[in-house]
């Protein structure tokens, strides 16, 4: 764990010393093969000067928009990591028991219902009661309840 720690103390140094020159713009690439599925860690990425000017704009730069996000496709060593190859990680899981709240007004409704996808922060989801089976839809939050939509 410590030797996590001050690696990634040495990465977050070296990004910072190579992201202070403003005329060579930087990379996160990964240092290993990492699969789809595989949340990114400090260890699996470096951080380097981008030296082909025609390279797409659409890469990762600071380390610190793609650690602990999780892999979308493989992601090759050498290779900058493009915004769209990650995601965060799923905060609900399909099938498993969360708590929906319907509020309205002053009224507010909590119940058990199981997600019919996995979804992260911000997903709209549809999800079905457990006590009645019905089906609605709704906003999962950052506590993992479900905000239930009104129509």
């Amino acid at each position: 764990m410590y030797k996590r720690a001050a690696f990634f103390v040495f990465v977050l140094l070296l990004s910072s010393s190579l992201q202070a020159r403003a005329d060579t713009p930087v990379a996160v690439v990964p240092t290993q093969i990492i699969y789809p599925g595989d949340t990114v860690e400090p260890h699996m990425l470096e951080v380097v000067a981008v030296t082909n000017r025609n390279i797409r704009r659409d890469y990762i730069s600071s380390l610190e928009k793609v650690v602990g996000m999780v892999a979308k496709r493989t992601l090759l060593p050498g290779r900058v990591v493009p915004v769209a190859a990650v995601r965060e990680d799923y905060i609900i899981k399909r099938g498993s028991v969360v708590t929906m709240v319907f509020a309205h007004g002053g009224l507010t409704i909590s119940t058990q219902g199981t997600p019919l996808k996995q979804a992260s922060v911000g997903d709209f989801v549809r999800i079905r009661n457990v006590a009645t089976g019905v089906v609605v839809s709704g906003t999962v939050m950052a506590d993992g309840t479900v905000r239930v939509a009104a129509k």
